[in-house]
């Protein structure tokens, strides 16, 4: 295991910058994921630790060497990718054991570490099937079987679940972390879905753009954003995120006073977006009224869709209501759970 140390990092393609100079610190045994829309650049990363792609700019340091000039197969890496890259003409015992048998690894070693890691994956009653004899889950775990095999300092995920179905992918995260916590090897992960990052990350990385918007632990990024991206980005459903002026009583928006908490230094007549996750609006006498447009229950929630005057937001209840579209509710937002953002710089006020 080692720490992964990426500083000042560029990348180029052409005159096309994609990457600007970012900057993360991954512990030893750290598993981090690395999340942001399409083309924010966490994949680009992810191949320039890997040694898929040159470096413009900037160090990438494993344990104690700079590995810019490294081939990846002399960066001490393991990569699993989203489409497992798995040889079809090659049993599950073989696939894992390439790797090892290329660097000429004593065949009782390679047996060794082929049982150790199919133990691990359960997959010992599938070592002579081939991949088209197996489901997309137990494919994963081949080639994550792949990787554990060869004992690397460090494990790369390239969005490994996308091709997955919505419930193998819940069983898959759990399956991960608990590999993780076994193995205690330093893990970067990459995904587009911040329902991953948060389930599985001990500290996540917000990009966009080619830049970082946010470090931080998941519970950290969902409490304080640093900003209006992450803030619309980190939680599901998503904070309501409403433009206004801050007021003596509150944030005036769209002629509808929102309170805030009792103290706040913001100066009046500010533009400030107003921000409240919908599981902390909460039905009150007092509340702002607000007309139902669609109901959506989900079973152990009831996601409420609703208007007020020329504005939009969404409450999620997790206690059985009889709603229905055409219905008023007076929402009022949990004061401990108010974020205002500055309207033109978009950062935390």
């Amino acid at each position: 295991m080692a720490q992964v140390a990426i500083a000042n990092v560029a990348k180029a393609f052409g005159t096309v910058k994609v990457l600007h100079g970012v900057s993360v610190d991954i512990a030893d045994g750290q598993f981090v994921v690395l999340v942001g829309p399409s083309g924010c650049g966490k994949s680009t990363l992810l191949r320039m630790v890997a040694g898929l792609e040159t470096v413009s700019g900037g160090t990438i340091a494993i344990g104690d060497r700079v590995v810019n000039n490294l081939p990846p197969a002399k960066r001490d890496i393991a990569m699993v990718f989203q489409n497992y890259a798995l040889y079809p003409h090659k049993t599950v015992e073989q696939n894992m054991a390439f790797a090892l048998k290329l660097r000429k690894t004593d065949p009782a070693e390679v047996a060794e570490r082929v049982k150790r890691a199919a133990d691990i994956l359960d997959l010992a009653p599938y070592l002579k099937r081939y991949p088209r004899q197996l489901s997309g889950g137990q494919r994963q775990r081949v080639a994550m079987g792949r990787a554990i095999v060869r004992n690397p300092q460090v494990f790369l995920f390239d969005e490994p679940l996308s091709n997955l179905d919505a419930k193998l992918r819940v069983q898959m995260r759990t399956e991960i972390k608990e590999l993780h916590q076994r193995l205690k090897t330093t893990t970067i992960y990459v995904t587009h879905d911040q329902i991953e990052a948060m389930t599985m990350a001990d500290k996540i990385v917000v990009m966009r753009d080619g830049r970082i918007e946010q470090v931080g632990a998941p519970l950290d990024l969902f409490d304080r954003p640093a900003n209006l991206f992450v803030a619309g980005f980190i939680g599901s459903p998503s904070m309501n995120l409403l433009k206004g002026v801050m007021r003596k009583g509150g944030v005036d928006i769209a002629g509808t006073v929102f309170p805030v908490a009792p103290g706040n230094a913001v100066e009046e007549g500010r533009a400030v977006v107003y921000g409240v996750r919908p599981e902390h609006l909460e039905i009150h006498p007092d509340g702002v009224p607000a007309r139902i447009s669609v109901v959506e229950p989900t079973g152990s929630e009831t996601l409420v869709f609703l208007r007020f005057g020329d504005g939009e937001m969404v409450a999620l209840f997790r206690e059985r209501h009889d709603f229905k579209p055409g219905d008023t509710l007076k929402l009022k937002p949990r004061l401990d759970h108010i974020h205002l953002f500055d309207a033109e710089t978009g950062t935390r006020l």
